[in-house]
């Protein structure tokens, strides 16, 4: 069976973009294909130690699987939910994966430049993070991992050590897809990236200063509703999705297309010709409204302990499966 594999940091509380980017499409996927294929969905909390933690991890990890179940994951036995940092081959995956890596590869990664840009002193977790993320990745021969498009130069470092590997010691790793096949499994013409609501030119991020640039998923639905209504547009005066001449019209439309589980084309075409983008905006504050209220409801109805009792099963599958290739490494590299 082919794999899936995915992880969201719980380093800080999620955003809608967070969501909507990552943890929605993923469930579209697991719900899709669980029938006939392996799906990984696991906790990353060693990535999420890497810079300032500012919420409970504990807790976070339990609501983050709470959000999944209340987007509607089905389980089944292909449906695997376990925490990284109970599953020791990830850390020492990172160790032997490290011998195989360069410094020059690690430090042409936009991620690690955009971060350690003018600081004097940055942490090692940022340099290092895209090979623990390969690590998360190999162990499991996962084929597909959806990500966003910041994550796409980490996946081509992941494919470069399984062949580095594969070409020094013969069959150790599956290679994972391509990018561009990794998004036309998804179904996305390109990876997701929703903006931020005060300036549409970056992504919605969770550091962000200002309140309203962010949608978190605690927000009330007023308040999220009110975030949407003072969203930065343009003066085009066109309702129409070109990403790059009006960034706020665009997210805005894709907000819409994915709450609502809607072809982006099927939106953009339903406001097509359309120019008063306080309309626009009102249709889309109601849609956010909904959603958070229902998921709201949702996540209290899910108790702690069905949580564990998934981590339990789920991390009793992951050991199994990544000890066996971490020894498989560990006798290539003449260790065991």
């Amino acid at each position: 069976m082919k794999t899936i594999l995915t992880g969201l940091r719980v380093g800080s509380e999620l955003t809608l973009g967070n969501f909507l980017g990552a943890l929605l499409p993923m469930v579209r996927l697991a719900n899709k294909y669980s029938s006939e294929m392996n799906v990984n969905i696991f906790v990353p909390d060693l990535h999420s130690i890497v810079g300032p933690v500012d919420v409970d991890l504990r807790k976070n990890t339990v609501l983050s699987l709470k959000y999944y179940l209340a987007a509607g994951l089905k389980l089944n036995q292909n449906v695997h939910i376990y925490r990284q940092s109970y599953v020791p081959a990830h850390s020492e995956m990172l160790w032997l994966l490290n011998s195989l890596s360069t410094m020059g590869e690690l430090s042409r990664m936009t991620q690690f430049k955009e971060k350690s840009a003018g600081k004097k002193s940055v942490d090692v977790g940022i340099f290092d993070y895209p090979v623990l993320m390969a690590a998360d990745i190999l162990l499991y021969d996962a084929n597909y991992i959806p990500v966003g498009e910041d994550q796409f130069q980490h996946l081509e470092l992941t494919r470069n050590l399984a062949m580095r590997t594969n070409n020094k010691f013969g069959d150790i790793f599956t290679i994972p897809e391509k990018t561009e096949d990794q998004v036309k499994f998804m179904g996305n013409k390109e990876g997701v990236r929703i903006r931020d609501l005060v300036n549409p030119e970056k992504k919605m991020s969770k550091s962000a200063r200002s309140e309203n640039s962010k949608i978190m998923l605690t927000d009330k639905p007023e308040v999220a509703a009110k975030k949407i209504m003072s969203a930065t547009t343009d003066s085009v005066g066109k309702i129409q999705y070109d990403m790059f001449n009006q960034p706020g019209i665009s997210n805005l439309l894709q907000i819409e297309a994915l709450i609502n589980d809607k072809p982006l084309q099927d939106v953009i075409s339903t406001w097509a010709g359309e120019t008063r983008y306080g309309d626009l905006k009102k249709q889309v504050a109601s849609s956010v409204s909904a959603f958070l209220s229902d998921l709201q409801e949702n996540v209290a109805a899910i108790s702690d302990d069905m949580i564990y009792e998934l981590f339990e099963v789920g991390e009793a599958y992951a050991n199994d499966i990544a000890d066996k290739k971490l020894l498989k490494l560990q006798k290539a590299l003449k260790l065991r």
